[in-house]
């Protein structure tokens, strides 16, 4: 497993963390409809994520196909969590960014 890849591994994990975290307190906001886009684009990053990570650990031949939807999804929950205020959005919003800063090194 190369350098790229045990940094993508750990980051991967963090932004899953913070992902599932995002989504669950988000729930629980009073005005849950204004957080719609928020919790969808959560589960979407933690999904691909969590595919990234079995991927890499398999040393699948799609890692860079992944990968590359894997920025774009992190990038836009990042984008999402960051326009909101709660603790729990601005935390996930920076697992998110170094998450596709770690996976645009395995494309």
């Amino acid at each position: 497993m190369s350098e790229h890849q045990q940094v993508a591994l750990n980051e991967l994990q963090k932004c899953i963390t913070a992902c599932n975290v995002c989504f669950d307190a988000c729930l629980n906001e009073p005005h849950v409809g204004h957080m719609a886009d928020c919790i969808r684009l959560d589960r979407d990053c933690a999904d691909i994520c969590s595919l990234l990570n079995q991927a890499i650990a398999r040393n699948s031949p799609n890692i860079a196909a992944l990968a590359t939807a894997c920025v774009e999804i992190c990038r836009a929950c990042a984008e999402e969590c960051g326009k909101h205020e709660h603790d729990h959005c601005q935390q996930c919003a920076v697992a998110c960014e170094a998450c596709a800063t770690a996976c645009e090194a395995l494309i």
